[in-house]
């Protein structure tokens, strides 16, 4: 979509044609980065309670995945400042 300031919707149901029109408001870039960067906040929090979650397995075969060492992880995400710590 460009910069438009509306937008024109068809919707079909049982062979009838249905046209509708609605007012869309639109942001500008810029206005988005905040949305961005929760959703990209989010994401990591999903991944590292992923992994502090998993406990180690034994599967098909016998093949053992171990699960990761919480304090070994803490370095990790401290090293690239992405631990925060509560006072």
């Amino acid at each position: 979509m460009g910069g438009g300031t509306g937008m024109v919707c068809h919707g079909f149901k049982g062979g009838i044609a249905a046209t509708r029109a609605a007012n869309v408001a639109m942001l500008p870039n810029d206005s988005l980065n905040p949305v961005f960067e929760a959703a990209v906040q989010a994401t990591e929090e999903a991944i590292v309670n992923a992994m502090v979650g998993a406990e180690t397995m034994t599967g098909v075969d016998g093949h053992t995945v171990t699960a990761l060492p919480h304090d070994r992880l803490r370095e990790v995400l401290k090293k690239y400042n992405r631990l925060q710590v509560n006072p």
